[in-house]
């Protein structure tokens, strides 16, 4: 990469890390090149120039963002600890995820209006996550942390429930401190069940 290309992608990461930045606090709606511009300290000819479009730089921040996301995921779920932490992880992340970036409304706004990155999505859940989250079954069971009587199909349900309901999750994680610890011991024990 030359000093050209070198500043040129320099220009761009600091052009969406603006907008990403912009995105956890507005909705993609409401934000302007001009903001973007703005929060990056840049001329608004400078990110159509990078990117052509609002909409393909918010494509583009969005993908970045679910990259990293899965790359991290897969990180964290190929390290050599138990499945009950592995587990933990993933309710544990979905409340950093409530805190501190995209909504769940945003994703789906997003998602609503181009079907491209719907498509995307759904790819990288498919051929990533879902293997993943087969692994974590099979160790869980070989190991004795999932019953044996848990199908594939029922935990994955079961986890959807969770992301689906991520929202409410995140408010109610940040309303009661004890919220954390009682949805864990609900996903290991059940209602009736004993540590």
């Amino acid at each position: 990469m030359n000093g050209f290309e070198k500043r040129a992608s320099l220009i761009k990461e600091k052009i969406k890390k603006a907008t990403l930045e912009l995105l956890k606090t507005w909705e993609p709606k409401r934000i302007r090149i001009t903001d973007i511009a703005k929060k990056a300290n840049v001329s608004q000819v400078t990110i159509y120039n990078y990117f052509g479009s609002k909409e393909a730089l918010l494509h583009e921040v969005f993908k970045d963002y679910i990259d990293q996301a899965v790359d991290e995921f897969t990180e964290y779920m190929n390290k050599d600890i138990s499945v009950k932490e592995k587990i933990e992880h993933i309710i544990l992340q979905k409340k950093e995820a409530n805190r501190e970036k995209f909504t769940l409304t945003m994703i789906r706004e997003l998602m609503i209006e181009d079907n491209e990155m719907m498509d995307y999505i759904q790819t990288q859940y498919d051929e990533k996550i879902i293997p993943l989250m087969l692994q974590l079954i099979e160790d869980g069971h070989r190991s004795g942390a999932i019953s044996s009587n848990i199908t594939a199909q029922s935990f994955l349900v079961y986890m959807n429930m969770i992301i689906q309901h991520s929202k409410e999750l995140g408010e109610a994680f940040e309303k009661n401190s004890h919220f954390t610890e009682e949805m864990l011991h609900l996903f290991f024990y059940g209602l009736c069940g004993r540590p």
